[in-house]
């Protein structure tokens, strides 16, 4: 559905965009508002973030007419300060000169973002895939119906629990994929590029158990009685109700457990931690070990960007060739430098790319569905 850009429509999306609670649609529709700005969307380098907003709020009231008198009643700086928020441009600097012309330069070798797909695999082996399927229900498990909802996502709802017959499924995304589901149990996931989930289409008995691989996102539904457990190949995590996020993709060193709310159990070569809101458990070779979180970067994914804090060009690349779905070739020994910088994983590849050259450590070059790294 097509929106105009009303005051009204605009505000919600920042709003909702501030908060939390934008959706995926939701937040390329508003990217999309901002793409129709003349280049004039930019920040200044050396600009103040007092002048920066204030610059900004005048060009985001003239164009696209967000004022403190409607919907949300925000202040300016605000308004100006939420617009940077969602579209991943307040972490660096882009001179708005510099920019055309690198853009001019490789739009015709450009890679799109990764978007909402996934393959759901039926408990007698029939796949669907989602991206493709129809809006509505898909196929009935035992007494649970599934379906495809009006925004994308895949939802369970069991009509009898007290059914003994357990059938599992399973949702994978392929590299540039990314998707999210409702289990019968309430419970919702979302899963990043390069990911699975195999879990019952009801639950049953004493506990609530899934399988993972790549990167999870949960926010569990709260049953005392039945304990929630995700499990991966090298350890098991264990909840009652609670949001964690779960980075076990097998091209990383360690497994990342990340928690926002609530109390989880992590256990893992034979020993077990319980980890707070704001920690970390950390699984590698030397054990499992308990740290602060970087909450941000850990739910960057999960809330539409990418952040890089103090990361070594190998990680950073591991991201971007997972949502992007490309191959990366390191010409030269890797450099050791720290990247940082926030963007939006709605951008195409490129702006992500010319983002790490501002730091005169790395160069790509883009050929077709391979990214060349050089020093």
């Amino acid at each position: 559905m097509q929106y105009s850009n009303t005051p009204d429509r605009i505000n919600l999306l920042a709003q909702k965009c501030q908060d939390g609670t934008i959706t995926i649609e939701e937040r390329k529709e508003f990217e999309n508002w901002y793409n129709d700005f003349d280049n004039s969307l930019y920040i200044e380098s050396g600009e103040s973030r007092a002048d920066m907003e204030q610059r900004l709020y005048s060009l985001i009231k003239e164009k696209g007419d967000i004022t403190s008198k409607r919907t949300f009643k925000w202040s300016r700086l605000a308004a100006a300060a939420s617009i940077l928020l969602c579209l991943g441009i307040g972490g660096y600097y882009i001179n708005q000169r510099e920019r055309v012309g690198q853009v001019a330069q490789v739009r015709s070798h450009d890679i799109a973002p990764g978007s909402n797909k996934a393959i759901l695999t039926l408990a007698n082996g029939q796949k669907i895939l989602l991206n493709d399927a129809k809006n509505g229900r898909l196929a009935v498990q035992g007494s649970t119906s599934i379906t495809k909802t009006s925004e994308g996502s895949l939802a369970y709802k069991s009509a009898d629990r007290s059914s003994s017959a357990i059938a599992y499924n399973t949702v994978s995304t392929p590299l540039g994929g990314q998707y999210h589901l409702s289990l019968a149990d309430g419970s919702n996931v979302w899963l990043n590029a390069g990911s699975s989930i195999k879990y019952p289409t009801s639950f049953n008995g004493t506990e609530r158990r899934v399988e993972i691989t790549g990167e999870v996102y949960f926010e569990i539904a709260h049953n005392v009685a039945m304990p929630f457990r995700v499990v991966t190949t090298r350890q098991v995590v264990e909840v009652l109700g609670t949001h964690f996020n779960v980075n076990a993709y097998a091209d990383e060193i360690a497994i990342r457990t990340t928690l926002l709310e609530g109390s989880v159990k992590v256990t893992g070569l034979n020993t077990t931690k319980i980890i707070k809101p704001g920690e970390q458990a950390v699984l590698s070779r030397d054990g499992l070990a308990v740290a602060n979180a970087d909450l941000e970067e850990a739910l960057a994914w999960k809330n539409g960007y990418f952040r890089f804090n103090d990361e070594n060009i190998g990680s950073v690349m591991r991201k971007l060739s997972k949502w992007y779905d490309i191959e990366v070739i390191f010409k030269d020994p890797a450099t050791e430098e720290g990247f940082n910088g926030k963007i939006s994983r709605y951008k195409n590849i490129s702006q992500a790319l010319k983002m790490l050259e501002k730091t005169k450590a790395v160069h790509f070059q883009i050929q077709g569905r391979r990214v060349i790294v050089t020093q």
